[in-house]
């Protein structure tokens, strides 16, 4: 058998010593080689990115329901009497009058015994900034 290498030699009839080009260790001093666990690191992957989409969908939840309690008190004060033209800056309140409509005043709660229903500021974009509401989440 002279032909026969020792174990701890790579050689191919077809390739000769090619230890150095081949994608596996060839002796016993060499690295191990160990299969990374890409599972884990995956789900962890997948479960940080989760929580950063269900956080970021409450949040524009949040912003959303704020829009539409916004949007429904101001077309609750902008469909109210009132017989003047608002002015910018200025607070009004909302009541409820006698025949179950909502009218806009300047006179305050304390000033008159008429049902509350929330005081008001109108900004520069003309839209009704709710201040202080009778203790309804909505009216």
């Amino acid at each position: 058998m002279p032909n026969k290498k020792p174990d701890n030699i790579v050689y191919s009839e077809q390739e000769g010593y090619n230890s150095s080009k081949l994608p596996y260790a060839t002796n016993i001093g060499a690295p191990v080689i160990k299969v990374d666990d890409v599972v884990a690191w995956k789900s962890r992957g997948i479960h940080n990115v989760n929580k950063e989409f269900e956080n970021k969908f409450n949040e524009l939840k949040s912003e959303y329901q704020k829009l539409i309690e916004e949007f429904k008190w101001n077309e609750l004060v902008y469909n109210a009497r009132f017989s003047f033209e608002p002015v910018m800056g200025e607070i009004y309140h909302l009541y409820l009058d006698t025949d179950g409509k909502e009218f806009l005043s300047l006179i305050s709660p304390e000033e008159w015994n008429k049902e509350f229903i929330g005081s008001f500021k109108l900004n520069s974009d003309k839209k009704w900034v709710l201040l202080e509401k009778k203790g309804l989440d909505f009216y």
